[in-house]
């Protein structure tokens, strides 16, 4: 079967394969993504609390970036998914170049603020002088890999779209196992190298991220269509320009808002609620993402699916499918949440937390049981079948709303002003995916989402010309 078609008048059954065909690979490359996270953890832990603490604030930046990429990733997604079931590769060619002068630009901007002014970045979310330090000299590390992510997240993003990710998978897969092998190289010293700790980190990512971008080259040259050549950094179109701005602008805004708002919850965590805290968070954080690779999976290969079929105008399947995708988020929300109740004793038992940071780890793990499933039904609906349909505005509006005017606010009342126990601190802002699902569902259920975003006269201006 082809990677852009399902047959016509194709069963719930069909929708489940070509799902499944579509999620397994992803859930592969979102493990290994979360393991390379949590080995960070595992190896730091034998180094100290403060290393594990200053790694996860500094990451927040990353975090930052990587919504920026994201969110410019799910403009190349929402157009190249529906120009490729249309059949339209010229066009998938035009939205990766554009996106890819845009991450370009970006990804330079951060690079040389974490290069050049990492002391500032790390004040930001901590006034500790010893985290503060070893943040800093993490962010000058992690540089490099900054630039390449510009390059590889827009490439992959392209191919996932054109439903290869299996190749995107392989790729990933080559960057983290190296990133391990790395990580130990460089925390622990071996086989000659410096012992670093946490700036290793920084330097065995930046190292598999310029390996990862080798490999992307590489794979691009020998793709019959989908390409990173020097060309593809000019390639424009009018239309394309303008849809690319109205779907991918809503979605960056969205994301880049959502992560900067969740980046605040460390501050408020590192500011007010202390290191025992920050270190239990850098723990939970890892087993959060663990729980949530299933559902976000399936929310990646719904959009891909929902999106194709969109672009052939077969909008009946299209809305059975998107049933289908909520269907199996709900199921993957609970089984992750179960997972995190499993998880809660080994977790403790390995954590190399003072009897506080324990105490705080224990309480942050069965919340994050139930907060997997908001997170879950959230994303799988706003980034994955609305932006799958053209529709980034509303998640737009109705993250921003919730985080900057509910959750953000919430948190810093609650933290210093209130100054509330910090489990309860960290309760609070664990309500933030709850409060949006009325409207979420409601926009659901009123199929406005589901349009067809293509045009058939891309390109009559050139041609005339």
């Amino acid at each position: 079967m082809d990677n852009r078609t399902l047959p016509s008048g194709v069963d719930s059954k069909a929708i489940y394969r070509r799902i499944g065909r579509l999620t397994w690979p992803i859930v592969l490359q979102n493990l290994l993504s979360a393991a390379v996270t949590s080995a960070d953890v595992v190896m730091l832990n034998f180094v100290g609390q403060a290393h594990i603490s200053a790694v996860s604030l500094a990451a927040q930046y990353a975090s930052v970036l990587f919504m920026i990429f994201y969110g410019l990733g799910t403009g190349v997604t929402m157009l190249a998914t529906q120009y490729y079931g249309k059949g339209d590769m010229r066009a998938v060619e035009v939205v990766e170049g554009i996106a890819l002068r845009f991450s370009l630009g970006v990804a330079a901007l951060f690079a040389l603020g974490a290069a050049f002014f990492p002391t500032g970045m790390m004040r930001v979310f901590t006034h500790d002088a010893e985290l503060v330090a070893i943040g800093a000299e993490y962010l000058r590390w992690i540089s490099v890999a900054y630039l390449c992510w510009g390059v590889i997240e827009i490439y992959l993003a392209t191919l996932r779209s054109v439903g290869r990710v299996a190749v995107a998978t392989a790729l990933n897969t080559v960057a983290f196992t190296s990133n391990v092998f790395l990580n130990a190289v460089f925390i622990f010293g071996l086989f000659g190298a410096p012992k670093m700790g946490a700036p290793g980190v920084a330097l065995a990512t930046s190292l598999s991220r310029l390996i990862e971008l080798a490999l992307v080259l590489i794979v691009s040259h020998r793709s019959a269509d989908v390409k990173i050549r020097p060309r593809t950094l000019f390639l424009s179109n009018k239309l394309l320009l303008r849809d690319f701005f109205k779907m991918a602008l809503p979605a960056l805004i969205n994301d880049v808002s959502w992560s900067v708002a969740y980046s605040m919850y460390s501050v408020i965590i590192g500011q007010f609620l202390g290191t025992d805290m920050v270190a239990a968070n850098s723990f939970v954080h890892q087993i959060h993402s663990f729980g949530t690779v299933l559902c976000f999976s399936v929310a990646s290969a719904g959009g891909i699916m929902l999106g194709q079929l969109i672009g052939e105008g077969r909008m009946e399947e299209a809305d059975r499918g998107a049933s289908a995708v909520m269907r199996l988020t709900v199921l993957s929300g609970a089984l992750g949440g179960v997972l995190i109740l499993a998880a809660v004793p080994f977790v403790l038992d390995f954590a190399n937390l003072t009897a506080t940071g324990l105490g705080y780890l224990r309480v942050m793990m069965y919340i994050n049981s139930y907060y997997v499933m908001g997170a879950a039904v959230n994303t799988t609906l706003i980034a994955g079948v609305f932006r799958a349909g053209g529709d980034s505005r509303f998640g737009m509006i109705c993250d921003t709303i919730d985080m900057w005017c509910y959750a953000v606010p919430l948190g810093f009342f609650a933290a210093a002003v209130l100054k509330l126990p910090p489990l309860w601190v960290y309760f609070l802002l664990c309500t933030d995916e709850f409060v949006k699902w009325p409207w979420v569902l409601k926009h659901y259920k009123s199929k406005k989402w589901l349009k067809n975003i293509t045009r058939d006269d891309l390109f009559a201006e050139e041609a005339a010309t």
